[in-house]
């Protein structure tokens, strides 16, 4: 018998360590390998495909001696069978660690597929692939990496902004914790394409299983992806160093703060040079891409939104974890049948959709479907795809206030409009929620917003009055 056992940090925190001891310690054989995503169900046991969950170290012994009920075949559970993976195809399956496992795997096709049609070609099929940047922008990476190739410069940098910040998301850290190796070939892959041979993880500090990870992973394949080279670079844990011209500025042992564009990091980026800047999602798609074919992966999705999104659900939710399937999903799945309604049993009120700067939205409008333009219609933002789930206790003022105050906290203070807008907006907020002028505070913050979104020189600004006025049109009676 060998039992498999995530390493996952989520696993780990839920007891996975003892779990795996409990086992060691009885006999048997264990393997640590990347993490189903099934976070409910943590620490998940995996048993010749068999699933046992959650354990703890108390019920080993009835495991071994077959008397512990199981949830079946983990690959036929609605929530995995459901899902399209591609980004995740390994999740749940591989060591993280192991060259082997990786080679087995479909590991380095695309790299060796890349170098066989040349730079071009392969930008070509990242542009065919429809390919958007999954940190938010959603702006086409082939566009991207096309400019980076055409720029001027003898030396050329890829950053994967690894900064993962936003609420309710984690799949970039269960990438880097549990397929490092496919980080590692979408950046040499990118490398290669614009002519770059040196590459970035920018990491924030709150995530040292993923650092460590990382860290062991670029050393176990730097033979494989040379003469790219790849070193991890470790943040302080600044939000804002999440926008892309903070990140290089971070890099090069600056203030994060935001560079004003002109010139793009495209142009102009690290030190100074051409930079391709793309998280890990959009990364971590480029090797499946270049195995499969761009046309491939553009057969999923709807409209403009090309391929398969990680969606991470979490929250007050009953079903948490992460869910890779083709845009065009609907909200109203994937909290309501996938994610399973809330975990405190109570009415779902509202969802936060994109994280801390991410609209508002009731289940009035969970028929929209996850597509960049579907919810940019509605004023809302896909972003890195993080949904939280709230029950019919929240107090929708009380949120709008946090997105303000959330924006003054982690401002890095370069522009007005966001260093004392999102001031300003707290404390009209608190005037509200008190009754003062109520009318009147909402008519000014509304004006508020509209300067924070067309004023600000990034997203955090820009975005911050997305759920400060969602919250107002979707639940009125809150601020009243």
């Amino acid at each position: 018998m060998t039992v498999r056992i995530s390493d996952d940090a989520v696993a780990i925190a839920c007891g996975a360590d003892a779990v795996a001891a409990a086992f060691m310690a009885a006999g048997v054989a264990v393997e640590r390998v990347s993490s189903w995503g099934m976070q409910w169900l943590e620490p998940l046991v995996d048993i010749d495909g068999v699933g046992f969950g959650p354990v703890s170290a108390d019920q080993v012994a009835d495991i071994i001696n077959g008397k512990a009920s199981s949830l079946g075949r983990i690959a036929d559970h609605p929530f995995i069978a459901t899902q399209t993976r591609l980004t995740f195809a390994r999740a749940g399956k591989t060591r993280p660690l192991s060259l082997d496992d990786y080679y087995a795997t479909e590991g380095w096709l695309g790299l060796a597929k890349a170098r066989e049609m040349g730079a071009q070609a392969t930008i070509d099929t990242v542009i065919a692939s429809g390919l958007r940047g999954r940190g938010g922008a959603g702006f086409p990476a082939g566009i991207k990496w096309q400019t980076v190739a055409r720029a001027n410069g003898n030396q050329k940098y890829i950053v994967c902004n690894a900064d993962e910040g936003d609420s309710a998301t984690f799949a970039d850290r269960m990438v880097m914790e549990g397929d490092p190796f496919m980080l590692i070939e979408g950046m040499a892959i990118a490398g290669f394409a614009v002519g770059a041979n040196k590459g970035y993880v920018y990491i924030r500090s709150e995530y040292p299983h993923a650092i460590a990870k990382m860290e062991a992973a670029i050393k176990l394949s730097a033979h494989l992806v040379a003469p790219f080279v790849v070193e991890v670079r470790v943040g302080a844990g600044a939000y804002v160093c999440g926008e892309e011209t903070s990140l290089l500025n971070s890099l090069e042992g600056k203030r994060g703060e935001v560079r004003a564009k002109p010139p793009l990091p495209a142009l102009e980026g690290l030190f100074g040079k051409p930079t391709i800047v793309n998280n890990v999602l959009t990364l971590a798609a480029v090797p499946w891409i270049l195995t499969h074919g761009g046309d491939a992966y553009a057969a999923y999705g709807a409209g403009r939104s090309k391929g398969t999104m990680p969606i991470q659900i979490a929250g007050n939710v009953k079903h948490g974890g992460l869910y890779e399937v083709a845009f065009g999903i609907t909200l109203g799945e994937l909290v309501n049948d996938i994610g399973g309604g809330t975990a405190s049993g109570r009415p779902v009120r509202c969802v936060q959709v994109g994280g801390p700067l991410g609209a508002y939205l009731p289940p009035a409008q969970f028929h929209l479907p996850l597509d960049y333009e579907a919810f940019a219609a509605a004023d809302a933002l896909v972003g890195h795809a993080g949904i939280t789930v709230f029950d019919d206790t929240v107090d929708m003022a009380q949120m709008a206030r946090f997105a303000m105050e959330f924006c003054a906290i982690e401002s890095c203070g370069k522009c007005t409009p966001c260093r004392l807008g999102s001031t300003r907006g707290v404390e009209t907020i608190d005037q509200i929620i008190a009754g003062k002028n109520v009318e009147a505070n909402l008519a000014l913050l509304a004006d508020l917003s509209e300067t924070m979104k067309f004023g600000s020189l990034c997203a955090l600004g820009g975005f911050t009055p997305y759920p400060v006025m969602s919250a107002i049109k979707h639940f009125p009676e809150d601020f009243r």
